[in-house]
């Protein structure tokens, strides 16, 4: 997971809220198989667009204050921020073709 932050409850607002560049987040928990399909797509995603836009991930069963923040009801959702503020989101295993169309909405 080289180029992906793992974000919790205590780093959130730090990574994300704070970054210069935007940040996509992978709401995601290990058991979820769907998650585990668009865990390489993100991987290739972060080499891909590596210091135009950060990536982090973060597994919803160990931190509820932050998924309950953003209202995450089903994983993996991914959410686009920029200056600290919801770009979009996607719920789902989506194409990475789809993350893309998402990822360039903010930059």
């Amino acid at each position: 997971m080289e180029g992906i932050v793992v974000l919790n409850d205590d780093n959130f607002d730090a990574e994300v809220g704070q970054s210069e560049i935007p940040v996509l987040v992978d709401f995601w928990a290990p058991w979820c198989s769907p998650c585990l399909m668009v865990a390489p797509v993100i991987e290739k995603l972060a080499e891909e667009y590596k210091g135009r836009c950060k990536f982090g991930k973060l597994n919803v069963d160990e931190n509820p204050v932050t998924a309950g923040r953003f209202g995450i009801r089903s994983i993996p959702t991914l959410i686009l921020f920029k200056d600290g503020q919801v770009v979009d989101k996607v719920v789902g295993a989506v194409p990475k073709e789809n993350i893309e169309d998402l990822i360039e909405k903010a930059l």
